[in-house]
């Protein structure tokens, strides 16, 4: 068997790996690069292997920089399987016609203020793409063996987000397992990562490789935080990431009410994206921590607000209350009428629930710039800004660790990737330290033997 790494590896996008044994070669995950330029440019190159060589595609899950170059590959050529979960395929289903509809309107916008080098810009896919690639998705249960050409496979769970698989692929009685994103192991609403098993190679993703999530009740850290802004007759402004981080807010929002942690206020959800997937877990109880009725009621904790005319409503009239809002880093979306109209009132409050990338808006306020540039308008912000990092949908190194430790027996070998230079190599460090397992975190394009 032989791997190549073709994505993910010294940064935490664009995870593309193949397996190739026997006369079979599948590719596991087809994701885009997002980010910094370089990074992005990657998306626009040509695959180091030819897309119809490839047999099948195996998603580990639907997040964009697992999943949003699959339109490009099949145009490209690719005409096999692209095999996933069920919930995988339903967050595909919303989240890749969705990137298609931006990289057109990217490429719309470029043309309009003349700033791209190509005459006329055009976009990587369209939405029309992301509507064929939707097509070719086929569900495959978790804990099943199943078959592609030499191959074996079979996909459990992974924690994360909403349908996660870690993927293990057999050939001959040797086997990789591939973790893509892990959970942590005590989330709120997703189910822990299912045990590796006794896999000869793994691949282990590190975002969360140099460190350990903050020990802090998020019902009370939220709570208070909500508490001091009505105090003040705010509004409390959450840019929220669509998948997994609005649908965990909801729930805390629902746990603080019913606690009487924080008083009871009207809360929004203002994203058409977020919506969707709310309505996706209301119907995928099967899939996380919450029963039927739990989950309706978290669900009933928003007024979702499905029309521009309500958000411009919304945004034109604050009263105290909760905003959901995308982006989750501020970049887009119409999260920025709401920051428009709330930033410049000190008794509002944006709180950031997560991570912001550097260059993004998001960063800028978190790192206290007195005004940011929305729809050409420099906005002064005079409002609370707070960044509350404990919501992360990823495992920390102790989960990771405590994963991969978990192995029936050492494996011949465990491969670092999906992580930046840094919490890729202090995992690589962790591994060798605290497990004694053969580590090493492979660069871009690397190809590797198993033996």
């Amino acid at each position: 068997m032989r791997l190549s790494f073709l994505g993910a590896a010294g940064t935490v996008t664009g995870s593309k790996t193949v397996l190739e044994a026997g006369d079979t070669r599948i590719l596991v995950d087809c994701g885009l690069y997002q980010g910094v330029k370089a990074l992005r440019l990657r998306n626009w190159k040509p695959l180091p292997v030819d897309p119809a060589s490839l047999d099948a595609v195996l998603l580990t899950h639907a997040h964009i920089d697992h999943s949003g170059y699959l339109p490009a590959l099949i145009r490209n050529g690719f005409d096999g399987p692209v095999l996933c979960s069920a919930p995988t395929l339903d967050l595909c289903r919303i989240l890749l016609p969705d990137a298609g509809y931006l990289q057109e309107e990217d490429a719309r916008y470029a043309n309009r203020r003349g700033f791209s080098k190509h005459h006329p810009a055009l976009p990587l896919y369209t939405e029309e793409d992301a509507e064929a690639a939707v097509r070719k998705l086929s569900a495959v249960a978790f804990d099943r063996w199943g078959e592609v050409g030499a191959l074996r496979f079979r996909m459990r769970r992974a924690g994360h987000i909403l349908g996660a698989s870690t993927v293990e692929v057999e050939h001959e009685g040797r086997s990789v397992l591939f973790s893509g994103d892990l959970g942590r192991s005590e989330d709120l609403l997703m189910h822990p990562p299912a045990p590796p098993g006794a896999p000869d190679w793994v691949v282990i993703e590190s975002t969360y490789g140099d460190r350990r999530h903050p020990v802090a009740d998020p019902f009370e850290a939220l709570a208070e935080i909500l508490t001091r802004t009505l105090a003040r007759g705010g509004v409390l402004l959450i840019p929220s990431f669509a998948v997994g981080r609005a649908q965990t807010l909801l729930y805390c929002f629902h746990e603080i009410f019913r606690r009487k942690l924080a008083p009871v206020v009207p809360v929004f959800l203002n994203s058409p994206m977020a919506t969707d997937v709310t309505d996706l877990f209301r119907r995928s109880t099967d899939h996380h921590r919450l029963g039927p009725d739990l989950c309706g009621a978290v669900c009933d904790v928003a007024h979702y607000v499905r029309s521009a005319d309500e958000s411009r409503v919304l945004s034109a009239s604050p009263s105290p209350s909760v905003v959901l809002s995308a982006s989750g880093m501020a970049s887009g979306g119409r999260v920025l009428h709401h920051l428009r109209a709330l930033a410049p009132d000190p008794r509002n409050t944006i709180l950031f629930p997560g991570f912001q990338a550097p260059g993004t808006r998001g960063d800028a306020l978190v790192r206290g710039v007195r005004q940011v540039k929305i729809h050409g308008a420099q906005v002064p912000i005079e409002a609370e800004v707070i960044q509350l990092d404990i919501f992360s949908a990823h495992a920390d190194q102790a989960d990771l660790i405590s994963w991969l430790g978990a192995c029936e027996r050492p494996p011949k070998r465990v491969f670092v990737n999906h992580g930046e230079p840094v919490p890729a190599d202090a995992l690589r460090c962790a591994v060798q330290d605290e497990l004694g397992y053969p580590v090493e975190v492979p660069e871009y394009r690397d190809t590797v033997e198993l033996v």
